[in-house]
C-alpha cells in the first residue's frame, strides 16, 4: 500500500523496532505539522492509508473531498477527536484505531511534579550559570495530591502519590470515584473541595465536547497559593485564558504544563512566566510507547491490506465496493 506518515517530529518511525513491518510498503514520512488543507491535499493525494500520529492532523470533511484514494487511517492511540469520523464513513475510509500504554504519561507527570516542586529546572540553569543554591522546595510526603479523573493514567498517579507517602484525593465522574474508593483511595466531597484540598493537582480527564472547559478560572480561584497545577492532559480542559490569569493573581502559585492548545508550540505565554515548568507535549513520547503505539497502527494497515481489517471504528464501510 501507499502509506503516509505524518507530524513524525523527530523522525522517529523509521528507527523503531516496528517499522521493519512496512518493507514491502510504499512509504512517506513528513516530519512538520501542516494546517493549511492545499498542503495536506498535496502531501496525502496518493495516499491509501493515513498514519496519524495522536491528534497532530486533523482530518475533516473538506481534506476526504481532496482525497479519492484514501482507504484507511490508522491511528496511533485510541483517541480521534481530531477526525470526523461520519465524513470518514461518507467517502468510505475506514478509521482503525486501538490503545497504547498509560505508563509514559503517569511518569512524566511525576517528572513534572518533582521538577515544578524542586525548582529543578531553575537550579541546573543557575548551576550552569556558575551560582549555588538559590530556591527553597517543597516536599511531597504528608502533602494532599489530587487527581482529577481515575482512568488508567489517573491511577498510576494515583499510586505513585501513595509511594511518595502523600495523602491522595480522587474526582471525577460516578465511574471515577467507586473504582478511587474500591482501590482505597479518598474522593473529594466536590470538584470545588478538590482544588480547595490539593497541594498538588494533576488533571487526567478524557477530552471531549463535555470536558472542554471543564476547569474554570472558579476552581483555580480556590487552590492554595502554595498548590501546584499538572496538566499532562489536554489543555482544552482548562477554561481558555483561565490558567494564565490565575496564575499571575497567585492561585494556584504554580503550573507545570505539557499540552498546549495549538501545537507544536514555537512561542507561548506560559513560557514567560516564571512560576510555570513547561514541556512540549512528551507525555507518551519515548520508545517503548512509541513501539506499542506504532506496532498497533502498522499491524491496522497490514491487516486492512491483506483483507482481514481490524479494530475498525466505522465497520459499515468495509462492505463497499
Amino acid at each position: 500500500m501507499r502509506i503516509v506518515i505524518s507530524d513524525d517530529y523527530q523522525d522517529a518511525a523509521r528507527g523503531l523496532d516496528c517499522f521493519a513491518r512496512l518493507a514491502d510498503q510504499q512509504v512517506t514520512i513528513y516530519r512538520d505539522t501542516v494546517r493549511d488543507i492545499e498542503t495536506l491535499a498535496t502531501r496525502f493525494q496518493d495516499a491509501e492509508a493515513l498514519v496519524l500520529i495522536r491528534e497532530r492532523t486533523a482530518i475533516t470533511s473538506a481534506l476526504l473531498d481532496r482525497l479519492p484514494q484514501l482507504k484507511l487511517i490508522s491511528q496511533t492511540g485510541r483517541g480521534i477527536a481530531h477526525i470526523d469520523l461520519d465524513a470518514c464513513t461518507r467517502h468510505g475510509v475506514a478509521v482503525a484505531a486501538s490503545g497504547g500504554s498509560p505508563y509514559a504519561t503517569a511518569e512524566l507527570t511525576w517528572g513534572l511534579i518533582l521538577a515544578a516542586t524542586r525548582h529543578i529546572p531553575y537550579e541546573v540553569a543557575r548551576l550552569r550559570a556558575g551560582h549555588w543554591q538559590s530556591t527553597l522546595g517543597t516536599g511531597l510526603h504528608g502533602r494532599t495530591l489530587g487527581i482529577f479523573g481515575y482512568g488508567n493514567i489517573g491511577r498510576l498517579v494515583a499510586s505513585y502519590g501513595r509511594a511518595f507517602g502523600m495523602q491522595v484525593l480522587i474526582w471525577g465522574r460516578q465511574g471515577s470515584l467507586d473504582r478511587a474508593l474500591s482501590d482505597g483511595f479518598a474522593t473529594a466531597d466536590s470538584q470545588e473541595a478538590l482544588f480547595r484540598q490539593s497541594d498538588v493537582l494533576s488533571l487526567h480527564i478524557k477530552m471531549v465536547p463535555d470536558t472542554r472547559g471543564i476547569v474554570k478560572a472558579s476552581d483555580l480561584a480556590l487552590m492554595k497559593p502554595s498548590a501546584l497545577l499538572v496538566n499532562t492532559s489536554r489543555a482544552g480542559l482548562i477554561e481558555q485564558g483561565a490558567l494564565e490569569q490565575a496564575l499571575r493573581a497567585g492561585r494556584p502559585g504554580s503550573a507545570a504544563i505539557d499540552v498546549y492548545e495549538s501545537e507544536p508550540v514555537t512561542d507561548h505565554h506560559l513560557l514567560h512566566m516564571d512560576n510555570v515548568v513547561c514541556t512540549p507535549h512528551l507525555g507518551y513520547v519515548e520508545k517503548d510507547s512509541y513501539e506499542l503505539y506504532f506496532s498497533a497502527a502498522f499491524d491496522q494497515v497490514l491487516a486492512f491490506a491483506s483483507g482481514r481489517p481490524e479494530n475498525i471504528l466505522n465497520p459499515e464501510v468495509l462492505g463497499r465496493s
